[in-house]
């Protein structure tokens, strides 16, 4: 099954784009190769939905994190090696020899390179090859996914023809024939042996560089726990892209399965949430969290209205927009998935009235919906005060201290609802009044 989210939650939590500014996808851009880049988008495209396939990644990366490994390989040779494959060779070893030939001859009449690649295809291969071979043997993963793996390429290694082919010594002048050999050789019948050993490399390249973003921000690893168990617990949660973030507690489940956010604006509501859909999101990576720790039951999905934008060329204004928000939301929980869904500042583009209604009856409807998690902000803290009635929605407020007329935000949940309304009090600090009636 593939986990469920859509084009405006990836871009809200701002998950993908490697050039796109803040993204956590180029938080973890790290990697060397061109297909280790390649395996770290599909990770990022495709989460999973199995909590013995995360937890397994996990432990993975967990692994590598602890053994500091480093990446053994030269990419230039790798990225050699890969376009030297990617060449055609030969229909059996006569027809390649042939060729080697040919392209030798020409490499001495005119400015051919072809021969001059195939050397050099072949070279790096081998340089690879070796490589590879030195590292599996220094290397003791623990019993696992990841130790399956190690002996799958130890055992394609120890092939016999691989093992002469690594042991010639590429400073010395190579014969066309034993060129051509090893072409053919490489290119048909080794061919997908040669591809299981590059997704071995692609995939050291992504271990590698995650874990070691892992160990220079301190992130951790949740631990992952079937879709029945309906938890999400963290503690010290942060936003992974802030510096000096504060971290903050949360405790969802089937009892507790809607969060309840209050505060003023600028006191931190937004960024608790993206801090939580993002956590959620690298979990079912089976990837490190901005967490000191951090336990969830797999889910089908996450779903976040935050920055809800008027549509133009539809002719939605922005109220209109949140109501089909809304609404998608609202299909998706109704479908019978496990989700995590996300609501900030509900209905805020109509009338307090319409905003205190709509906000209380579409929270109350959501929250008996117990196999999905939701988190509600509001500026309308009278919704709060309803909603306390309900056993299973928790309040939490982010709370403005006002350090004489100045406010001050410690961007740390608390317990309740807040009493706050500073809005007035910031309009006058901008002296907006005075420069009206001046």
């Amino acid at each position: 099954m593939n986990f469920h989210i859509d084009t405006q939650t990836l871009e809200e939590l701002n998950l993908l784009g490697k050039y796109r500014q803040g993204s956590i996808y180029s938080l973890f851009y790290q990697v060397r190769t061109r297909g280790g880049e390649q395996l770290l988008d599909n990770l990022f495209h495709h989460p999973l939905t199995n909590a013995e396939a995360i937890n397994a990644r996990s432990s993975i990366l967990q692994f590598f994190q602890q053994a500091d490994l480093l990446f053994p390989f030269d990419v230039q040779e790798i990225g050699m090696m890969r376009e030297y494959l990617d060449t055609a060779a030969g229909n059996n070893t006569l027809a390649t020899l042939g060729g080697t030939v040919i392209k030798k001859l020409l490499a001495g009449l005119t400015r051919d390179e072809r021969y001059k690649g195939l050397v050099q295809g072949v070279q790096a291969t081998i340089g690879t090859l070796n490589k590879c071979w030195l590292f599996l043997q220094q290397m003791q993963p623990p019993a696992g996914a990841w130790h399956t793996r190690v002996q799958e390429v130890r055992e394609l290694l120890s092939d016999p023809r691989l093992e002469r082919l690594r042991n010639i010594d590429i400073y010395k002048s190579l014969s066309v024939k034993i060129l051509a050999y090893y072409d053919h050789l490489l290119k048909n019948d080794l061919n997908d042996a040669m591809e299981r050993l590059l997704a071995f490399i692609y995939e050291l390249d992504v271990y590698v560089s995650v874990s070691d973003v892992a160990r220079t921000r301190g992130f951790t690893y949740a631990k992952a726990y079937p879709p029945e168990k309906n938890i999400l617990e963290a503690t010290g949660l942060y936003h992974p892209s802030l510096k000096q973030a504060v971290g903050n507690s949360i405790t969802m489940g089937q009892e507790s399965n809607v969060l309840f956010l209050t505060g003023a604006n600028m006191a931190g509501k937004s960024t608790w949430m993206k801090s939580v859909g993002i956590a959620v999101y690298l979990a079912h990576m089976g990837f490190p969290v901005a967490a000191a720790s951090m336990y969830f039951s797999v889910r089908d999905g996450l779903y976040s209205s935050i920055n809800v934008a008027d549509n133009i060329s539809l002719g939605y204004s922005h109220f209109y927009a949140e109501v089909v928000r809304v609404k998608q939301a609202a299909e998706a929980v109704s479908s019978g998935k496990r989700l995590l869904v996300m609501f900030d500042e509900l209905f805020k583009g109509t009338n307090v009235k319409d905003a205190y209604d709509g906000t209380l009856a579409v929270t109350e409807a959501f929250a008996g919906y117990t196999a999905c998690l939701f988190i509600v902000s509001t500026h309308i803290i009278e919704v709060g005060e309803v909603l306390q009635q309900h056993a299973n929605v928790h309040c939490t407020y982010m709370p403005t201290v006002m350090e004489g007329s100045i406010p001050r935000y410690t961007y740390q949940l608390q317990e309740g609802i807040t009493e706050d309304r500073q809005g007035m009090l910031i309009i006058q600090n901008e002296g907006i009044l005075e420069l009206i009636e001046a």
